[in-house]
């Protein structure tokens, strides 16, 4: 049976999200075209993440050896390109993260692979692969169609699907051995920097209330952020609070900030251009409170209120507690 390949991206210990939610547009993927779901783990003592992905595949590929203990654009390149080569998978799947915006073009130019990136939807159109993804900052949706190919290389925006939570497989698990490193060009790993996060990280928020220039003033937030912890969430705002130093933009959601995916994201006094829809309209249950009733906001909105936001508050208030 031919194959899907998913790579599993981990850090730090971590099996990161970004995997699990590759898996679920694989298993769909290879429901429609009877692929098997193949997930390829390399790294050093990494059996605990396998042990996680059992029940999401068919079969695990590990790949164990010091130099893959840490994420290596050469050695994860010849890792890769070795396994194809040998398996001929139908489609191979990463995130587009870091690493895969830095692995993915390179694995694709090694071995002449059609790849097409930062996908948000991904499906077989006979033959031949089809994707969704955003052109112009994310202003439009476009549909390709790759040329004809027997294998095909993506990679998938992050928060585009919920992770994989259908039935538990039991997978099997194969030791492959490494590659001959010594076409590897030399790069080595030194050591992870982290990002200083300025506050908190919204993109793991259940419950997120976001506030766009609609606020007003700055000296109105607190009255916004008060009413989001008495409803356990976290506050998030669009570009120009951020870009007014109102909030930090840790806290931006959109193209230029983070893609978020809530269960319930309330949206208040957005007009929601498409830079912010593109990073929130996955969420589960959006509920939006604008002035303007032509708002681009209420497009995506799940519940909209047309309605200045401090009238609003109390009455959505009583109605949450």
């Amino acid at each position: 049976m031919e194959q899907i390949f998913v790579l599993a991206e981990h850090r730090k210990g971590e099996l990161r999200d970004i995997t699990l939610e590759v898996l679920t547009l694989a298993h769909r993927i290879g429901r429609e075209k009877s692929l098997e779901v193949v997930g390829v783990l390399l790294g050093q003592n990494v059996q605990e993440h396998a042990r996680k992905l059992k029940g999401a595949c068919h079969e695990i590929l590990v790949m164990e050896d010091p130099q893959l203990s840490d994420y290596n654009a050469d050695a994860y390149l010849e890792a890769l390109a070795a396994l194809i080569r040998q398996r001929r998978p139908r489609l191979c799947l990463m995130g587009h993260t870091a690493m895969g915006m830095d692995l993915a073009p390179a694995l694709a130019t090694r071995l002449q692979l059609p790849f097409v990136s930062d996908c948000l939807s991904l499906a077989f159109a006979g033959d031949r692969l089809a994707a969704r993804r955003q052109i112009y900052g994310g202003k439009i949706d476009v549909q390709l169609t790759l040329k004809p190919s027997q294998n095909y290389l993506a990679s998938i925006r992050p928060g585009s699907y919920d992770a994989f939570d259908g039935p538990q497989m039991s997978a099997r698990t194969s030791a492959v051995d490494p590659p001959d490193w010594s076409l590897s060009r030399g790069r080595r790993f030194v050591e992870y920097i982290e990002a200083v996060l300025e506050d908190v990280d919204i993109a793991a928020a259940d419950i997120l209330v976001s506030i766009g220039r609609g606020i007003g003033k700055p000296e109105n937030i607190p009255l916004v952020e008060a009413f989001a912890r008495r409803l356990g969430a976290t506050l998030s705002c669009s570009r120009p609070v951020a870009d007014e130093g109102w909030l930090p933009k840790s806290r931006q959601v959109g193209t230029s900030g983070k893609t978020v995916r809530p269960k319930i994201y309330l949206a208040l006094g957005i007009s929601g251009a498409y830079q912010h829809q593109a990073g929130m309209k996955n969420a589960q249950t959006i509920i939006a409170v604008n002035t303007d009733p032509r708002a681009p906001i209420f497009n995506v909105a799940h519940y909209g209120i047309v309605a200045d936001i401090f009238q609003v508050l109390p009455v959505l208030e009583a109605k949450f507690n």
